[in-house]
C-alpha cells in the first residue's frame, strides 16, 4: 500500500479523479482525521469536506501500477509527486 497527499477542489475534479483511478482493479480509499471512504465512490467523496488535503491510499503491491496511477493522478497530487508519503507492506 502507498499513501500520497491530494486535493480536489472543484466537482469536476472529483468526476475527473473517479474516472482516473476507476479504470485500475486495486482498491482505492480516501482517509481523513473523521472518516475512510472509496475513493472510486463519487458520493463518498462528496461527503467529505473538500476544501482539505486529503489521503489517498493505494492498495497495490505493485510497483508498476503504482507508479502508472500516480502518473494519471499526477495533477491531484499535492506537494512533490515523487515523495511518498508512506509506504506499507501488506493489504
Amino acid at each position: 500500500m502507498q499513501e500520497v497527499k491530494i486535493k480536489l477542489s472543484s466537482v469536476n475534479d472529483v468526476k475527473e479523479f473517479v474516472s482516473t483511478i476507476s479504470c485500475f482493479d486495486c482498491e482505492f480509499d480516501i482517509d481523513t482525521d473523521r472518516s475512510v471512504v472509496d475513493a472510486k465512490s463519487i458520493m463518498g467523496i462528496f461527503s467529505l469536506d473538500l476544501s482539505k488535503v486529503l489521503t489517498l491510499k493505494i492498495h497495490s503491491s505493485d510497483e508498476n501500477e503504482i507508479m502508472k496511477i500516480r502518473g494519471r493522478i499526477e495533477k491531484f497530487i499535492v506537494g512533490d509527486p515523487a515523495i511518498v508519503v508512506s509506504e506499507t507492506s501488506g493489504a
